[in-house]
């Protein structure tokens, strides 16, 4: 699996990815613009959040259509598909899998319609979400017990599709005021895009866990999961989504809701990895957090080298801060391959054994004879630092020390980053010689979890940093069912299978009277 910084995951075995973030969500309501090519821009500047598939919704006052499949946003969306997407509202969505296979089933937006009463038609919902929610299986009991639920809604192995159904189980009211009453009962991170016929919206959990801004156009708004995609369709910053807010734009403006208090805890890991340099967060921005934390390391664990370099990309700004505050000249001692992306051909073993070098080789010159200091984002499971050593050593290096821009990692998130399990964290079972033994370095040091915070510039009261520390800020569901596939599992308890479709064919939306289509490729 690819990472949206052009390297493939932190793990050799595609199969077995590193850090992944849940997704990267995009809404532009603009009437005269062509907000779907607008939402394609915007997914393409998040295309780092999420590369398993990429969808878009648009309505023109009169109809919702959405259409999504799985790959990368260039692969799923082409001139004439993007030309036939013709509205003034849009909302995209590039996916990352945290809840859910990754099938087309799942690719968002998810689509909904609600029963119109005697003199109205219905309503069509599209819904996007970046995030992951705890009380997955919950929801799943409430659509089940719907009156006239649809099948789909049963089996969807997803969370997103489950509070879309929500949000149209309740005719009776507007989708507003139904986003009031359901927004509350969700636990777990989310950063919602979502949207009708007229109006587009959009709501962040009380803990503002996920990103979310709002940027303004010369006649229109943008929503989007980072300031950089906002820079991109020629957008200016406004300000962040607030924790527990909803929002509505429609052609009376934009107006502003509360559902819940809030109590700030933005995940530490987007200053580590997740969002691009360019963006910025609670007024941070995040490629100058990450030299300052290369800064704080080379304060915290100094070594005499004669060379700085970083593993390309997610290393490069801390590695640029370690050399700086080190006094150590920074160089490049790996070369990444630009074109090394998502690939649908899987290596054979052969090929496989050659592991990192598909990604990363060494500038053999550059590090012949000297002590390195390299600097990387994270280690997870430790595969990539493993093979890294051992690439430098062959190379030339006589020394390599390793300097990591985050604490160790020692705990899964719950809240849309799709780490490892617990057992399968190097950090969890190893001390700090071990860790370093285990990836051959001659030394190793992680940045302490005080100087990543004070990086950020946040006040770690407002910080997640659960992976670090394991103090989850959301509590979690007391009977442990939990996870990615948790649905699935829900399925197979109850005796069902979630539905699965073929490919090839274009089919209108189940709905309840509303206007949605599905168009699949």
């Amino acid at each position: 699996m690819p990472r949206g910084d052009g390297r493939l995951s932190h793990e050799l075995d595609p199969q077995r990815p590193g850090p992944q973030d849940k997704c990267g969500v995009f809404g532009v309501w603009a009437p005269g613009e062509e907000v779907a090519k607008m939402t394609y821009y915007g997914l393409y500047a998040l295309q780092h959040r999420g590369q398993e598939a990429a969808g878009i919704a648009v309505s023109d006052g009169t109809g919702v259509v959405v259409y999504k499949d799985l790959g990368l946003v260039s692969q799923v969306f082409d001139e004439p598909t993007l030309a036939s997407l013709r509205g003034h509202i849009a909302i995209g969505h590039a996916r990352y899998s945290t809840t859910g296979g990754s099938t087309w089933e799942n690719a968002q937006p998810t689509l909904r319609s609600t029963r119109g009463g005697d003199d109205r038609a219905g309503t069509t919902i599209a819904l996007a979400h970046n995030g992951n929610l705890v009380n997955t299986a919950e929801l799943a009991r409430r659509v089940a017990e719907l009156p006239d639920v649809e099948p789909d809604a049963i089996n969807s192995t997803n969370d997103t599709a489950l509070v879309t159904a929500l949000l149209a189980a309740r005719p009776d009211l507007s989708v507003e005021a139904a986003a009031l009453e359901v927004l509350p009962t969700l636990r777990g991170a989310f950063s919602f895009v979502f949207m009708d016929e007229d109006t587009l919206y959009a709501a962040r959990d009380v803990n503002g866990v996920r990103p979310l801004v709002l940027g303004r156009l010369e006649h229109g708004w943008v929503v989007a999961s980072e300031t950089a995609a906002l820079d991109i369709v020629g957008a200016s910053v406004v300000r962040e989504i607030e924790p527990g807010e909803l929002i509505a734009i429609d052609e009376h403006g934009l107006r502003s809701s509360r559902f819940g208090t809030p109590d700030p805890k933005g995940c530490l890991f987007e200053y580590v990895y997740l969002a691009r340099p360019d963006t910025t967060i609670s007024g941070r921005n995040v490629h100058a957090a990450r030299v300052a934390i290369g800064r704080t390391l080379a304060r915290e664990h100094p070594v005499a080298a004669d060379m700085v370099i970083p593993v390309p990309e997610s290393g490069t700004p801390a590695a640029i801060g370690y050399a700086a505050e080190s006094g150590l000249p920074f160089g490049h001692g790996l070369i990444k391959n630009a074109y090394v992306g998502r690939t649908f051909i899987q290596p054979s073993q052969t090929i496989r054994q050659l592991g990192i070098r598909l990604k990363l080789n060494p500038l053999r010159d550059n590090v012949r004879g000297k002590r390195l200091v390299v600097v990387d984002d994270s280690i997870v499971r430790g595969n990539t630092q493993r093979a890294i050593v051992r690439m430098l050593r062959e190379a030339g290096a006589i020394e390599v020390h390793v300097r990591i821009s985050s604490p160790p990692v020692k705990w899964p998130c719950f809240y849309g980053i799709d780490f490892a399990t617990r057992a399968e964290l190097l950090a969890n079972g190893l001390d700090l010689d071990g860790i370093r033994r285990s990836i051959g370095a001659d030394s190793l040091g992680y940045v302490s979890l005080a100087g990543l915070v004070a990086a950020t510039e946040q006040p770690a009261s407002r910080l997640c940093s659960a992976c670090f520390d394991g103090q989850y800020p959301i509590e979690l569901p007391a009977d442990n069912v939990i996870g990615k596939h948790v649905l699935e599992s829900v399925a197979r308890a109850a005796g069902a299978a979630p539905t699965t479709t073929d490919g090839g064919a274009v089919s209108v939306a189940a709905s309840l009277g509303g206007s949605g289509a599905l168009l699949r490729p």
